[in-house]
């Protein structure tokens, strides 16, 4: 049954083109790959982070950077942010790990704001204007720069990424984390190094939000100071709160209704969009407590017993 349902979803997703505007579905694979690597850390390890933008943002610039004027390959460049926002989760990490709670969420979102600051400032950014004019080159033999065969790439990265953390949170590594999650000192009595799973955990979302920040930015060409603000952290939150913490579908879910949402409010009522996001989220959580896939989930379970 699972594996029929993921098949269908795959189908739907190599189908969707014909119907939807490919760089929307393009911005939607990009904020699920975002959500899920947050997911992994605030739905698997129990740590709420309010500074993932920095990886998101900052692994963005790093790829145009090195693509528009250091005439780096494309895939070159992908790997190359990826393993720039993974140093840069491993730096914030071993900063915030000794911390729990509120205190940890507070210095991930101090050490965010200054990378914030450091896009604004350093002249490679293009400061507010931002880092523009990004070709989208080619990757082996495809032409990045046709919509559809982005799409399709970055779909295939997306499935990928997908099984990577689908393969993480079912292994014994994803067992200890949520170990932690559930019952930390228990876990150190068991004689787990807490503190280096934790970081890994962390290293790991970020390389993965990095990567998916790398993505927008080829997507549109451009990396700006809007993809290391605050407000991409708060809305990643948002995303998985409303899809469902700790499900494997949940950040997709809840951030293809967030884009969606974004993409055919923004023009009919302008800043009021923010307005209508929040309302979403105090609904979300006086009603939805384990979010659109958890509650569905739930109720699935409870008709199977009754039917039983």
């Amino acid at each position: 049954m699972r594996r029929l349902a993921v098949g269908l979803v795959i189908l739907a997703g190599v189908l969707a083109p014909t119907v939807l505007y490919p760089v929307l579905l393009m911005k939607v694979l990009c904020f699920a790959i975002f959500a899920s690597a947050f997911n992994l850390l605030l739905g698997y390890t129990g740590l709420l982070s309010f500074g993932h933008a920095a990886f998101f943002g900052g692994a963005a610039y790093v790829a145009g950077y090195l693509i528009r004027d250091q005439s780096w390959p494309v895939g070159a460049a992908l790997m190359a942010s990826t393993l720039a926002a993974a140093l840069l989760g491993w730096v914030v990490g071993l900063l915030a790990i000794r911390r729990q709670g509120i205190y940890f969420a507070m210095i991930t979102l101090a050490l965010a704001q200054m990378v914030y600051f450091i896009c604004l400032e350093v002249p490679q950014t293009g400061g507010e204007d931002g880092l523009q004019g990004v070709p989208r080159g080619t990757l082996a033999t495809f032409d990045l720069s046709n919509d559809l065969t982005l799409y399709y790439v970055i779909l295939t990265l997306s499935v990928l990424v997908f099984a990577l953390i689908y393969r993480i949170i079912h292994s014994p590594f994803g067992q200890i984390l949520k170990a932690i999650r559930e019952n930390e000192p228990r876990a150190i009595s068991l004689g787990y190094d807490v503190a280096r799973y934790k970081l890994l955990a962390f290293v790991l979302s970020a390389g993965l939000a990095g990567l998916a920040g790398s993505l927008k930015m080829l997507v549109f060409k451009f990396a700006s100071l809007t993809d290391v603000h605050w407000h991409i952290s708060g809305e990643v939150v948002l995303m998985t709160i409303l899809g469902g913490i700790g499900t494997v579908w949940g950040p997709i879910v809840g951030s293809s209704i967030i884009v969606a949402l974004e993409d055919q409010l923004a023009d009919k009522v302008g800043s009021l969009v923010t307005v209508i996001m929040g309302s979403i989220f105090v609904v979300c959580v006086l009603l939805f407590r384990r979010g659109i896939v958890g509650e569905a989930t739930a109720f699935y379970q409870r008709m199977l017993g009754e039917r039983k």
